[in-house]
């Protein structure tokens, strides 16, 4: 038997989403009989001829037509959204997402802009140029963490670091998703999706890590949004076709929501007008809550400990469902 190609493409400007030279000299050494190669985004639907399994950030549908042996393509990302799940799927080709190691930054992003609400940090940083005092503003705006509720929306492993992160502070959590955990969790409420309405209800921040599906396509409209709790703060974590930025824009006007934070936006960027980014209770990131410096270190541990199951013959982990069968209140 021929040894297994696996054709590796992860290339980008920053080093920690990038395959560096130690992580493939590990591989390496860790599989022996595997022949790993490398090749630029680029050059990939030439060299997948002779390839079995494929790790990268991208992969067109077109390509598969050049991969008569491709039984698996892994990514290192947790979203599927942008990969040919349905295509894979008709060709016999396994698809999988990696998670596991995307919850800590996200929930270091979503603790920082939360807090950059509730301790009145951006509306300082806003006015400090033009002020010398805004003390009773802040004292006017700011909100308790400490026995506060949270409800996430699609609240999966990711869900589940944000949590933790947040009862360190002290707050309440609801976890909202469409299949719950028979399990109960310490410190977090489990609601069906159904109860979508109920939860936000009661929330005093509601964060979405809702994946793209035809199910949640603007799943936050007007009548979700008119449901939140009269001065909640909401933040997109998860896909931006999930929210209904007029509905948004709409319930920040009318002083319904104290303000959002969004990491996600459609289209990305934002014009340079748009009511969004020009909002004084808006805070927009650039698509950035997964930087970390170990991200490719897991992401490589994530794939070599799947590479083994593959050449095990046994199930893979993270195995992507096509879109209109995926739970799509479930979160990464």
């Amino acid at each position: 038997m021929s040894r297994p190609v696996v054709l590796v493409s992860l290339e980008s400007p920053h080093s920690f989403w990038r395959l560096s030279a130690e992580h493939e000299r590990s591989l390496r050494i860790a599989f022996p009989g595997v022949d790993f190669r490398t090749a630029a985004e680029e050059d990939v639907p030439y060299r997948l001829a002779e390839a079995h399994v494929y790790l990268g950030w991208r992969f067109e549908p077109s390509w598969l037509a050049n991969a008569p042996h491709l039984n698996w393509i892994a990514s290192p990302a947790a979203g599927t959204d942008h990969l040919p799940v349905a295509e894979a799927h008709s060709a016999g080709v396994a698809l999988t997402r990696s998670y596991g190691f995307h919850g800590r930054p996200m929930a270091e992003h979503a603790m920082g802009l939360i807090l950059g609400f509730s301790r009145g940090l951006f509306m300082s940083q806003r006015v400090q140029r033009n002020r010398t005092r805004w003390k009773d503003d802040l004292a006017a705006e700011f909100f308790d963490l400490a026995g506060s509720t949270m409800a996430i929306v699609g609240c999966g492993s990711i869900g589940g670091h944000l949590a933790r992160a947040a009862r360190a502070f002290g707050m309440n959590v609801i976890g909202v998703r469409r299949t719950p955990p028979v399990a109960p969790r310490a410190g977090l409420t489990w609601m069906h999706a159904s109860a979508v309405h109920q939860a936000v209800a009661v929330a005093d921040v509601v964060v979405n890590l809702l994946p793209a599906t035809r199910v949640t396509d603007r799943l936050f409209d007007h009548r979700l949004f008119t449901a939140c709790k009269p001065g909640a703060l909401f933040l997109n974590l998860g896909r931006a076709t999930t929210v209904d930025q007029q509905a948004l824009l709409a319930a920040l006007n009318a002083g319904h929501l104290r303000g959002a934070a969004l990491d996600v936006s459609d289209p990305k960027p934002l014009p340079a007008r748009h009511p969004l980014r020009l909002h004084p209770r808006v805070v927009l990131t650039p698509k950035s809550s997964t930087l970390c410096r170990t991200y490719m270190n897991e992401a490589v541990d994530f794939f070599a400990a799947n590479l083994r199951r593959y050449l095990a013959g046994q199930p893979l982990n993270g195995l992507a469902e096509v879109p209109d069968a995926h739970s799509p209140l479930d979160g990464g």
